[in-house]
């Protein structure tokens, strides 16, 4: 038994080639890191609030241009109007407050930027 031969021809290695040369096998490991793709999930450390439109829960539905207090709270320290996607405000109510911030500003109610 010990000194029979296996007759049966053995299979070749498979190898992956691409033009620029061969490539180790197994390819890439994978991954371990949480959020990834295959990665082991954890659960979220915090919990985000949902952010609601301020003019929704208030039930405003025309935003006045002179009411500067409101407007300069949806400006930033730059000068820039707050996207949306940080103050929350809905799509239709983020047009009407964009506008009525550059209406308030060419009044000079509110500045266009900051001041150095």
């Amino acid at each position: 038994m010990a000194d029979e031969v296996n007759d049966q021809p053995q299979a070749p290695a498979v190898t992956t080639t691409t033009e620029g040369g061969a490539r180790p096998q197994g390819g890439r490991p994978p991954r371990t890191g949480p959020g990834g793709p295959g990665g082991a999930r954890e659960p979220r450390k915090y919990f985000r609030r949902k952010k609601v439109c301020k003019f929704c829960t208030e039930k405003i539905d025309a935003i006045d241009y002179k009411d500067f207090r409101l407007l300069g709270q949806f400006v930033a320290e730059s000068g820039r109007i707050v996207p949306r996607r940080l103050s929350g405000v809905c799509t239709p109510h983020q047009r009407r407050l964009g506008r009525a911030i550059k209406q308030a500003r060419n009044i000079a109610l509110l500045p266009f930027g900051q001041r150095q």
